[in-house]
């Protein structure tokens, strides 16, 4: 039986993980170092060591595969192909030529499209109809390998990044087994990307939160969906002479059809607002910094009665 090493770390390999256990001998699964999370820092394992451990599978977690005898271990192992799924470590060329099927990648994009560490971020940003998942064989140059399959899906108008990598981690699954079985029958004519049709996703950082009123609501609303869960989406808020707040969106819906003048958050209609020189978005899920996420409704009920108007500018 094919003799496979599993590579992978957060939840999106977890479906891969799986899949791949239910057909094939996995001989080792490599994921990152248990990690301190949370206020007392205690040591977490990943979801891919979780699900390994549920499997009863062998585990390893070198801090990097580059260190002395790490190469060793992994060859000892014998695997006939070794597959990636966001692992989180470079893989060097030495690795890339062990097995005899290669090291192959399952990607959450539609290459040559969004290589990088956040595709389905970026695609959600840019508005991207289609995206999809790829594996690929895996080369030194990042995301640059041979295509081997390919899955698409459209993406739907209310996508949040959060749903779309649920269904991408689950399409990736069924792509990867698909690979699997092409490789080992030599039935998969691997094709080169076209680097002319590159595009590049890049890392999100926090300061990718803010939201800015001068640009159209179409935008924000791509941003408050694609930035769901982190680093989430922001504006500085201030009514009349009290200092300026950080309210943030968790959740919003377009409507052009409401003229507010760009960069207020008000009340219409019983909607909570934020206007752009663009159309508005109509914010359904909220929180001050400190309090409760809320709905429209109580967020409204918890200012009446210290505003005249509930009509905050948008500032910073």
């Amino acid at each position: 039986m094919l003799r496979v090493v599993f590579m992978g770390t957060p939840a999106f390999a977890v479906p891969s993980l799986e899949v791949i256990a239910s057909g094939y001998n996995i001989v080792g699964v490599y994921t990152q170092p248990d990690r301190p999370v949370g206020r007392g820092l205690e040591l977490a394992f990943s979801q891919v060591k979780k699900k390994a451990l549920e499997l009863g599978l062998p585990v390893f977690q070198p801090e990097k595969l580059s260190a002395p005898g790490e190469f060793e271990k992994l060859a000892a192992l014998k695997p006939d192909v070794i597959v990636v799924v966001a692992f989180g470590q470079i893989l060097r060329q030495q690795v890339l030529d062990l097995p005899r099927l290669g090291c192959v990648n399952v990607h959450s994009s539609l290459l040559p499209r969004w290589r990088g560490a956040a595709p389905i971020q970026w695609a959600i940003l840019a508005g991207d109809r289609e995206t999809g998942v790829t594996t690929q064989k895996m080369a030194l140059k990042l995301d640059a390998g041979e295509i081997l399959l390919q899955a698409r899906t459209p993406v739907a108008p209310d996508e949040t990044a959060s749903s779309l990598h649920d269904r991408l981690a689950v399409m990736g699954s069924a792509l990867i087994a698909e690979t699997l079985s092409g490789l080992i029958t030599g039935g998969i004519v691997p094709r080169v990307q076209d680097e002319s049709c590159v595009t590049l996703a890049h890392k999100l950082s926090k300061e990718m939160e803010r939201l800015d009123p001068s640009k159209p609501a179409v935008e924000l609303d791509r941003q408050i969906r694609a930035m769901n869960p982190w680093p989430g989406t922001s504006v500085m808020a201030v009514c009349g002479g009290a200092a300026p707040q950080r309210l943030r969106v968790k959740k919003a819906v377009l409507r052009p059809e409401v003229k507010g003048g760009a960069g207020r958050v008000f009340e219409h209609a019983g909607m909570v607002l934020l206007s752009t020189h663009e159309g508005c978005l109509e914010l359904q899920r909220l929180q001050w910094d400190g309090k409760k996420e809320v709905d429209p409704s109580a967020f409204l009920n918890g200012l009446r009665g210290r505003f005249k108007e509930i009509d905050f500018q948008v500032v910073g």
